[in-house]
């Protein structure tokens, strides 16, 4: 049984007072829960200070991002060991906007997928089509090379590591959200996909979350999907009451 996963992320978001105060109502709501994983992705500058305010609870944190290579001449990275000292345990890798804005390749999320788990983090690894892909009938295209490609040279023992999050692109901040039965869809291909690249035994166990504009009002009927793991949520993550009704939800 896959145990559900609730992801907030923060993205350039709140400055520290809020983080903070945000922190601590998150901890005093949802900070003991058992029936749910629940992680946070902050920016990287306020790792360390909620790691200090969620000490003692069930809440994990995530990166939003790292750099494929451990340490160097690269102005303004930060590196996977970098997250794990200041408490991260996740890390976001290949989200749209990063591959949008800062054209990230699958290449790139192939590497930093390696190195998140050289460092002993667990990867969120994001995949999702355009609304263009999806009306040119290449979304099962587009997420097989994003697999395929991200994923490559992994062995069995790290994919069962990973956390896939699908996130059609076309409705991440846009008020847009799949339906049930569309990101059921996806998610069963990407399911089916990892077996076929991987094992039976890996596609069952491996948590799939979905992602695009999720919030309270739909959570309840994207969880009610067989293959329909959690959620990667982004705005409604950045107010206590969305996010702790979110991590609430009806299964």
């Amino acid at each position: 049984m896959r145990k559900p996963i609730i992801a907030g992320n923060w993205k350039m978001n709140h400055n520290l007072q809020e983080a903070l105060e945000l922190a601590k109502k998150l901890k005093a709501s949802i900070g003991n829960i058992e029936h749910v994983k629940v992680i946070i992705a902050p920016p990287a500058i306020y790792l360390y200070p909620l790691s200090l305010e969620f000490k003692d609870s069930t809440i994990e944190l995530a990166a939003q991002n790292l750099h494929w290579e451990e340490k160097g001449a690269f102005t303004g990275e930060i590196s996977g060991n970098m997250i794990k000292e200041v408490g991260g345990t996740y890390v976001i890798i290949g989200h749209s906007e990063r591959r949008q804005y800062f054209g990230e390749t699958d290449n790139i999320v192939n590497k930093k997928t390696i190195r998140a788990l050289i460092s002993g983090l667990s990867p969120i690894v994001c995949v999702g089509e355009s609304l263009e892909e999806r009306e040119k009938g290449e979304t099962f295209k587009r997420i097989k090379t994003q697999i395929s490609e991200g994923l490559k040279g992994l062995a069995k023992d790290e994919i069962s590591k990973i956390i896939i999050a699908y996130e059609p692109v076309w409705a991440i901040g846009t008020g847009k959200t799949a339906t049930p039965n569309q990101a059921e869809e996806v998610h069963k291909y990407i399911r089916n996909l990892i077996q076929d690249i991987f094992s039976y035994n890996i596609a069952i166990s491996i948590p799939i979350l979905y992602g695009g504009s999720v919030k309270p009002d739909n959570i309840d009927t994207l969880m009610a999907q067989n293959d329909i793991d959690g959620a990667l949520v982004g705005g409604a993550s950045l107010k206590a009451d969305s996010f702790i009704k979110i991590v609430n939800f009806k299964k």
